[in-house]
């Protein structure tokens, strides 16, 4: 059994659409996004890799914005501050990631590289964070987080279209990770309407 299919084992066993069973869901879908990358070729790499990149960023910001306020309250916010500091440095990785030709040996090695070091930041998300928003935070908040989570989830693009693979002009309007992670922060700190 697959990690990503314990995840979604351990998100069915919670409430649909709580805080941590999005992530769960996230973490899984993020560790497939991850395969899907390193097994593909060409184009089929690409949008893998685009739909990879659009997800972090969403999750990332999702965790900063909805989170980590939360979650700060626990061990005296080491918690949250070393989390934050794993996702500063896996969105370095990611930024140079993205310089590399997708069809190279270095893009396949560095790819390995943060997919490692992300599932060590997700691992120790669910052996340290979840279980403090499990037990202090009350139902009806992990309610809310989760839906401000999956609200910013599905109004982000998670598919580029098929013509943006490979080009360099649809590249450039996609942008770098950072700026991918700029827009996901911009949108969790719109004004929740309905």
């Amino acid at each position: 059994m697959t990690q990503a299919h314990q995840e979604r084992l351990q998100a069915d066993e919670l409430p649909a659409g709580s805080v941590v069973s999005v992530l769960l869901e996230q973490h899984a879908k993020i560790r497939e996004l991850f395969e899907q990358t390193a097994e593909a070729r060409g184009a089929a790499r690409r949008r893998a890799f685009d739909e990879l990149r659009e997800l972090l960023a969403v999750h990332e910001a999702g965790e900063e914005i909805v989170v980590r306020p939360v979650t700060k309250a626990a061990a005296d916010g080491k918690i949250a501050d070393e989390r934050n500091h794993e996702e500063k440095e896996a969105a370095k990785e990611l930024a140079e990631l993205e310089s590399r030709d997708i069809s190279s040996r270095g893009f396949a090695e560095s790819l390995a590289e943060l997919e490692s070091d992300v599932s060590d930041h997700a691992d120790a998300e669910e052996r340290d964070e979840f279980p403090y928003l499990l037990s202090a935070v009350d139902q009806d908040t992990q309610m809310k987080m989760g839906a401000r989570l999956l609200k910013v989830q599905r109004a982000a693009p998670t598919h580029p279209h098929p013509t943006a693979a490979g080009s360099p002009t649809a590249q450039a309007v996609l942008g770098p990770f950072a700026a991918l992670l700029d827009r996901a922060r911009d949108a969790f700190r719109k004004p929740a309407d309905g």
